[in-house]
Order: structure tokens, then C-alpha cells, then sequence
């Protein structure tokens, strides 16, 4: 967190104890920009207010999720006011003995209120569990699909060149090497993967563009993501198409004509 105006709390100030600090956000709505003699009350159960002098403004920084937008924020020191909740930073490997001591210091100093703790970085990942369920999930039926689509390529390469045994086998008879007859048999289904790309390419930037719009603070889809994607994905292909394509150009031709 970094300081805009005003300073952060110090303990050679006696008056912090009813000080305050706003972000950006809570300061732009109450439109303050002089904070010498800006204040907020806090209501008591008693019907009472209690005057906080507002003594800094911190830059905007996320709190929440990144599906929401930085709220107005109030931070205090919580001098002789137990709200509960302490943060604490540690470096340690004997986690469990490090609870056990935080637990014991807790109830010697708050005797019967319960002690509970999580951890932060659990608690952030906790705010993306859907995303990341989500993301294990597409990753999952990516693969499953792209097994599938090859297994189709590899069918119909099969088929294909099956269908076209003996017109391979003559173009070899008459000299034709195995390069142009696997270009042969492989164009077509690389036309049709080319199809495939100018069809899906709209459909994924669209359904990309509106999962990112549930987010307040998002990145931008960068047109280098479909290339690596196209490429990825006519590589795998190529790859499939031409290993059938092969073995049918390197076949003996004495067998495919040899009933002619």
C-alpha cells in the first residue's frame, strides 16, 4: 500500500487511536481533498458517535476479487477496541507448534471467545475457485476433443486413401516420389482445418470477450493467442494426416495393381 496524501499510522502519535485512512475511492466519494479537518463518526450501540479524524489517503489497491471494482475502504489502528481479527505474517516450517502458541496467547487474552484461523493464501485462492474448477475443466475437454478430431483426421485419411490405392500406385509406377503424393492426399483435410479455424476463431474470441467481462479488472485477448492456437492445432493436423498418408505412399504399387 502506498501513501497518496497525508501519512500512515505511528506510534508517536497518541491520537491515532481515533485516526483513519481512506483509499482513493472512499475519498473521491465523500470529495474530500483537505483532510486538516476531515472526520467520520462511528454510531456506538449506545447511540453514540465517535469522531475518527482522518489522518491519510491510500492508494487504490484490490481487496476482493478481481470480478469487482476497488470500493471505498476505512482502515484503523483498533486501539482498546476488539474487533476479533488479527493478521499475522511468519516465517516458520512447524506450522502446527506456531498455532499452538497463537491459540495459547489467544485465550490467555481473550478467555472464552473462540479461536479460529485461516490462511491467507487460501483465502485468495478461494476467491478463484470457480475460475480455476472451470479452467481444469476446459483443459479437460480440450483434450478430449482434440483426441476425438484426430481420430476422425486418422479416418478419413484411412478412408481416403483407400479409396484412391491404385491411383497412387500408378503415380509411382510413372516416377512420382512420396512427397507430392503425401501433399496430395493431405491437402484437402488441410482445407478443411483452415474452415474449421475461420469458424471457430470468431466463436472463441466472442465467448472469450464475454467470460472476461465478469471481470472488473481484465486483460486484453491478443491476436498472437490464435496463432499460436492455429499453429498448435494444424501442426497436430499435419501430423495425424500425414502419418496414414505416408504409409499409403511408400506401399508397394506392385499389390495395388497387380489385379489390373
Amino acid at each position: 500500500m502506498q501513501i497518496e496524501k497525508g501519512r500512515n499510522f505511528s506510534t508517536a502519535y497518541k491520537t491515532d487511536s481515533t485516526g483513519i485512512i481512506l483509499n482513493e475511492t472512499a475519498a473521491g466519494m465523500l470529495g474530500w481533498k483537505d483532510l486538516s479537518d476531515a472526520k467520520l463518526y462511528l454510531a456506538t450501540d449506545d447511540n453514540k458517535q465517535v469522531p475518527f479524524h482522518v489522518i491519510g489517503i491510500v492508494k487504490d489497491f484490490n481487496f476482493s476479487s478481481m470480478h469487482d471494482k476497488v470500493g471505498p475502504m476505512v482502515m484503523s489502528l483498533s486501539v482498546d477496541r476488539s474487533w476479533g481479527d488479527i493478521a499475522l505474517r511468519f516465517k516458520t516450517n512447524n506450522i502446527p507448534s506456531l498455532i499452538g502458541q497463537i491459540e495459547d496467547k489467544w485465550n490467555s487474552m481473550a478467555p472464552g471467545l473462540p479461536f479460529s484461523y485461516t490462511f491467507m493464501d487460501n483465502d485468495f485462492n478461494n476467491m478463484y475457485n470457480a475460475e480455476q474448477q472451470t479452467g481444469k475443466l476446459f483443459t479437460t475437454f480440450a483434450v478430449f476433443a482434440i483426441f476425438i478430431a484426430c481420430l476422425g483426421l486418422f479416418g478419413l485419411i484411412s478412408y481416403a486413401a483407400e479409396q484412391r490405392t491404385k491411383e497412387i500406385g500408378i503415380r509411382k509406377v510413372l516416377g512420382a516420389r512420396v512427397g507430392p503424393i503425401v501433399a496430395m492426399l493431405s491437402k484437402e483435410f488441410v482445407r478443411l482445418v483452415l474452415i474449421a479455424k475461420l469458424i471457430g476463431f470468431p466463436v472463441a474470441w466472442w465467448a472469450m470477450n464475454k467470460w472476461l467481462e465478469s471481470f472488473a479488472y481484465r486483460i486484453d485477448i491478443s491476436w498472437w493467442v490464435f496463432v499460436i492456437a492455429g499453429l498448435t492445432t494444424m501442426t497436430i493436423a499435419i501430423v495425424t494426416v500425414s502419418l496414414q498418408a505416408i504409409k499409403a505412399a511408400i506401399a508397394n504399387p506392385v499389390k495395388s495393381l497387380r489385379s489390373e
